[in-house]
């Protein structure tokens, strides 16, 4: 069975790095694959140089954009999904996600914050069918229509996909983890300006998939 790792990255030299050099170190990932998803920065080249193939985008494609582009340049049995931004991955977190599916218990794991930072553990506590950190079975993936067009709403049109289609999911608590939040990328002014966007992407991918 080949599990293959997909990242999708927006300007994420400063953490992408590390994230990367610990999920190669897990004997269950066969690949890490990033999709650089129209990068302005460094992120190609520091995640070659940790251990990833990487796929370039020329343009921003949006996070859904970039995951389809990684699974369909992954031959894989099992995709793990992890966020570029991670602060606090271990390679325990990567196999508590990995192990229920590629031992057949589940066909999508669901890994929520817990322990790492208030403020990303409320949100996840308040909408864990939002969290970017999953593995799935690929073929569960091939039946998930239109995954790109989602945009930052990928995570919750795989989340109504599996509850439509009765799919086994674990949620799986990831100890310890949390994330840069885009007003500590971007400032104030620019992440809060961000952030409204992936709002809005989300609230119209659920009003998608409710129409």
């Amino acid at each position: 069975m080949k599990v293959v790792a997909v990242i999708p990255a927006y300007n994420e030299e400063k953490t992408i790095g590390p994230v990367v050099s610990t999920i190669v170190r897990v004997p269950l990932v066969d690949e890490v694959v990033v999709v650089s998803d129209g990068s302005r920065d460094g992120t190609a080249c520091v995640a070659s140089r940790a251990g990833a193939r990487v796929l370039e985008l020329s343009t921003n494609h949006g996070k859904g954009g970039a995951m389809k582009a990684g699974v369909e340049n992954a031959k894989a049995d099992v995709v793990l999904f992890l966020d570029a931004d991670l602060v606090g991955l271990t390679e325990s977190h990567v196999i508590d996600l990995l192990t229920p599916v590629i031992e057949g218990e589940a066909d999508m794991t669901l890994g929520l914050f817990k322990s790492g930072r208030s403020a990303t553990d409320l949100a996840q506590t308040l909408a864990p069918y939002l969290s970017g950190q999953r593995a799935v079975r690929a073929d569960v993936l091939r039946r998930v229509a239109e995954i790109d067009v989602a945009r930052f709403g990928v995570e919750l049109a795989l989340t109504r996909f599996a509850g439509d289609n009765h799919l086994r999911v674990r949620e799986v608590p990831l100890r310890g983890m949390t994330h840069l939040m885009k007003e500590e990328k971007l400032g104030f002014s620019r992440g809060f300006l961000a952030r409204m966007r992936m709002y809005w992407d989300i609230v119209r991918a659920f009003l998608a998939e409710r129409g």
